[in-house]
Parts: structure tokens; sequence; C-alpha cells
């Protein structure tokens, strides 16, 4: 079985784009270096120098805590990115983080960034004494350097931002994990991801020389099956880990947005930068699409004057580093979106910054409409609207931006014991897919723990962007609950589109935003509060942004659930600590999305032409 670790690891940090034009080997020297810390410890880096073209150059470094790759000088890896980097001649330098592949040291996950003043090592003193070094010791370098990295790696390159050195001049994360509790892979607005984390950790997290690994053995099982058999959550604990994952054991031992998470949190730390960014982000991406529009914009509102860059294509996780990225699932995004970023815009932005070549500075925001399949750009991101829609959820399951007054609700009924899937094929699949955060939502119209609100046929486009925020207003039977809020584009039943195997695309109802918000957490990460059953009570957080454009004769659809599974942990329906909770804690609920003067429930976002 191929867990998320092997996506990462393999799939997006080491050979993300097949190799063209002639063998590495023939083009590249390669050089190893163990490079001294400040405190003594040595980090290992492999860099590849060109050979073939004369004359000095850049260096793009990645620091990486998947592997820097093999070593031996004729052992080489394969270059990811434009072809044009390596025609170029570009040095490509690759690190081990501290306590991974080759390299000394402990390895902690996210590692706390030092105060000011404080003494000791981080992530960005560690990247400050690698570009040092490799600045004084790696041939024919011009003395500036580039940082790049998508996911764990984006997370090195921004942090390595942070008090820049003076060589370090342009900087791209990419996809970068920026807070582990609010937006990213583990937990979204505290809603624990439950698939994704157990399969990360038995990869990734086993301790550097440990002699136990764990042993999971899934059999044929679904992963709706696996997971619902070993719920809750100390269940994976017992029947797994047993003690031989300590990463997972401070998972379980930090339930609220406490300090230990608080001191993981990057975009507050980033500050001092003082060279070039282009932060990168797929409006598809299951696991850091968070990241890079929050990083984006605390570096814009820290470091004032520099230049500052948001990209945001149609993608899923990394899907900009590989293939053409035209088709993603069943949609067709009408050109080669991929090849045009790595082509257009992150090859011109490092020459402009690291060759110094006459090359237009890139836009403040490039970001892609997934309803009209175009590129647009703005000065400011998200973009200043003069318009507002506002579309209100009504008891007759109707959306609409007329509102209503008439009062009522639509209700459902959670079962714990027979959570809502968060992907059609779930009876079957073994691992998450990539594509389900734009995936057919139809098969979901039947079952009755899931409601939902149709708009009208739209009479004219209507382009939605930025954060969508979603307000509701709920009733419960129980003391917790989790709210799964998507955003759905229906298509026309005479929709002309057919998508890659030939299926046509009438009726599809296209998965534009979704997320979760686990509903103790509704006024504040740190305090949860418990609900009043049958109590109104008023359910607010922001979907992730968009740039999507409703074309005239599709619908807008609202649905509203409140299980993901088991792509998230199964609310109890009942206030407790989740992470310890017993069979005994879990309880169907009934579960009221209220409606009309007094509560209006409804969903709002910018609107542009």
């Amino acid at each position: 079985m191929r867990t998320r670790f092997t996506l990462f690891a393999l799939a997006l940090t080491c050979a993300a784009v097949a190799q063209q034009g002639p063998a590495i080997k023939d083009t590249y020297q390669k050089f190893e270096y163990m490079i001294p810390m400040r405190d003594g410890l040595k980090m290992y880096a492999q860099v590849y120098v060109p050979k073939t073209i004369g004359g000095k150059h850049p260096i793009l470094m990645e620091r990486t805590c998947y592997g820097a790759g093999p070593r031996g000088a004729d052992n080489f890896k394969a270059f990811r990115g434009s072809i044009k980097l390596r025609e170029a001649g570009y040095i490509f330098a690759y690190s081990d983080v501290r306590g991974k592949g080759f390299s000394e040291g402990d390895f902690v996950n996210i590692r706390p960034q030092l105060k000011p003043g404080e003494p000791g090592i981080d992530e960005s003193t560690d990247t400050y004494d690698t570009i040092s070094y490799l600045i004084k010791n790696v041939p024919d370098n011009n003395g500036k350097v580039g940082l790049w990295g998508i996911s764990y790696p984006g997370f090195y390159a921004g942090v390595g931002a942070i008090n820049s050195h003076p060589n370090l001049a342009a900087v791209s994360p990419q996809a970068p994990v920026s807070d582990w509790f609010a937006g990213d892979d583990v937990h979204h607005n505290g809603a624990f991801f439950t698939q994704d984390n157990f399969d990360f950790c038995i990869g990734f997290d086993v301790p550097r020389g440990s002699t136990r690994r764990p042993s999971v053995n899934r059999g044929r099982k679904s992963a709706y099956d696996f997971f619902l058999e070993n719920s809750p959550l100390p269940l994976l604990e017992t029947n797994f880990l047993q003690g031989m994952i300590p990463y997972w054991t401070e998972l379980m031992g930090h339930g609220t947005y406490d300090q230990y998470w608080r001191d993981r949190a990057l975009p507050p730390h980033m500050r001092n930068v003082h060279c070039a960014v282009l932060t990168v982000g797929g409006l598809f991406d299951a696991e850091d699409m968070w990241g890079a529009m929050n990083l984006y914009q605390y570096i814009e509102r820290q470091n004032k004057g520099i230049s500052n860059t948001l990209v945001l294509g149609p993608w899923f996780h990394g899907g900009w580093a590989r293939d053409t990225g035209r088709v993603q699932g069943d949609i067709d995004f009408g050109s080669n979106v991929s090849t045009y970023y790595r082509d257009s815009i992150e090859f011109p932005f490092f020459e402009k910054y690291l060759r110094d070549q006459n090359v237009a500075a890139p836009a403040e925001a490039i970001v892609f409409n997934t309803g009209v399949n175009t590129w647009r750009t703005f000065p400011i991101w998200p973009p200043i609207a003069h318009d507002k829609a506002t579309f209100y959820l009504s008891s007759d399951n109707t959306l609409s931006q007329t509102f209503f007054g008439k009062a009522g609700e639509v209700a459902y009924t959670n079962d714990p014991a027979n959570p809502t899937p968060y992907e059609p094929d779930w009876m079957k699949s073994a691992r998450r897919p990539s594509t389900y955060m734009l995936d057919d939502q139809r098969w979901l119209n039947s079952r009755d723990d899931v409601a939902g609100f149709t708009g009208p046929v739209l009479e004219q486009d209507v382009t939605l962007v930025g954060k969508v925020d979603v307000d509701l207003w709920v009733k419960t039977t129980g003391t917790d609950g989790d709210f799964v809020v998507k955003v759905i584009d229906v298509f026309p039943a005479n929709e002309p589109g057919m998508d890659r195997r030939m299926h046509p695309m009438a009726g599809y109802e296209m998965l534009v935003r979704g997320d979760v918000m686990r509903g103790k957490f509704r006024s504040s990460f740190e305090n949860p509060q418990p609900f009043t059953p049958g109590k109104a009570t008023r359910v607010r957080f922001p979907l992730n942004e968009l740039l999507h454009t409703f074309r005239k004769g599709h619908r807008i659809m609202v649905q509203v659930q409140s299980d993901w599974f088991p792509l998230v942990d199964r609310n109890p329906n009942r206030f407790v600590d989740i992470y310890h909770a017993a069979p005994s804690d879990f309880q169907k609920a009934t579960i009221s999305i209220l409606t009309g003067s007094r509560y209006p429930s409804k969903i709002s976002a910018s609107m542009i032409k």
C-alpha cells in the first residue's frame, strides 16, 4: 500500500517531473559535503554543478526531511522543475535537515523558531549556516542562492527566509506546511485528519535508530472499514503504534491550540524577510492549501517593500511540479497549466532574482479561474471587490440571494457508527484520492445524513473571489459536532463538455470549495465550548480562498454534513477529549440547520466581473 509518506517523498520532493533532455550525469558534476553548523553538528548536502555550461551560476537549494538523495559520486538524483533551469545552468543543491537522511542531530517536527535574541539553533539558523558554507565552497557559483520546496520542504523554504542570509535572493515556498492545527495536514479548524496522519506517521515518524516499526496489515479492507474498526482514536495506538511513534503521542496530547501548536505555527514568524518570495498553492490541494494562502498574507503584512507574489493554480498537492496539469480527475482545465507555471512563472522568477535577467517582476497575485479556465493577475490579493454575493439557506432545500424571512430548519441524523464518507469509492478505496477536492458530489444526494441546498439556474455568470464566509445557525441534540460545508458548481443537463473518459458532464456537481469546522472550536481554538442541546447556536468559519466563475446556466449548491470519514476522525457528538474518547462516548445526534429571519444561515463571498 502506498502511504502518504511515499506520496510525499517520491512524488513531490525527489523526482516530481520526469527527466528531460540530456542525462544529468552527462551535464552535471556531483559534489557532497558535510556542512558544520554553529553548534558543531554537521548537515549533509549534495550539490550538482554544470560541467558543460561555463561561467558563474546561482544555487537553487531544497532542504528536505525526505532524503536529499543517494550518496556516492556516481549516484545522481532526478531534478524537478522547468527544463529551462537546467538549460540555463543552475546549480542544484539538496540538503538533509537536522536529524534526517545523512545529517547529524535529532529531528523535530516543525521545529519551533527561536525567539528574538534567544541562543541556540532552529531551521532558520541551519539554513543560514548552510548558505554561508555553499557560497564559499561550491565551485562556479555567482554568490546568489534561491530556496524552494513543496509541502514539508516548502516549510523549510519559508522558514529559511526568516532573518534572510545576505546571499539569499529568492525563495519559493510551495504548498508550505504552515500551521498544523488551524489549516494544514494535521487539522483543519481543529478537526483531526485521521487517515492522512496515521499513514504519514507510520512511515515517516519512526525515530531514527529504532529497532521497532509499526506492523499494519490491512488485508483488503477499505480505508473506511479499517479506520472504523480501529476507532475511536486510542485504538490506533493500542492495536498498532504501541509507543513506537512518539510524535503520535504528542499529537494525542495536544487537542487544543495550546503553546505547543503556537510555537510551531510558521506564518507569525515570517519577519525580517529580505528576498523576493514566490508562494505557490493548489486550489484543490487537500493538504496545504491553507498554508500557501496564509503564509503569503503574513509575509505581505510583516515585510514591507519586498517582492511578494502568490500563485494559485488548479492543482492537487504538488501538481504544478509534474505532468502537464491539464486534467485533474474529471475536469479538463483547457491547457497545460502546470507546464505554463514552470516555464512562464517559476523560471522567469528565478531568472530575475538569481541571475539578474531583464525580466518583468511577477504580478502580486497570479490566480487561475477554475470556472472559465483562464489565468488572471491582480495587484492585491484578495482583490478589492465592490460587490458581495450572499446565498441564504432555506428550509425547502433551496439557496437564494433573496432573503426569506420565514423561519424553518433542515434536519439530519448523524450516526458515528455509520459516518458519512468523504469520497464515492469509500467501500473499496484503500487510500485517499488526490482529486476529492473537486470530485462529483452527486453520490451524496440520496443520503439522509447530508443537507443540500440548491440555487436557481443562473441567468448570468457569477464570479466569486477570496474567502467564502460560512455563517450557520444550528441546533443539535448532542454537546459537540462537526460541520462540513461544501460549495458546489452544478453543471446543466445540456453541458457540452466531456471528461477525459468521454463521460458526459451533464448534471455534474463539481466540488469547488469544502472544509470542516469542529463545532466546539467555533469561538476559540484555545478554549473549546460545548453546545447546549436544543439551543440555536451560531457556527462561523471561512472556507479557503477561491476564484471561480459559476457560468450562466449552471447552479450553485451548498451541502452540509457532520462527518468526512475517514479523512477526518469521527466526532462523538459529545463534548469530550476526542483523542482519548471511549466507545461509550459516541452517540447519534439530530442536527438542524436553521433558516429564516431570526436564524439566517448563509454563505457569502466577494464578487467580481
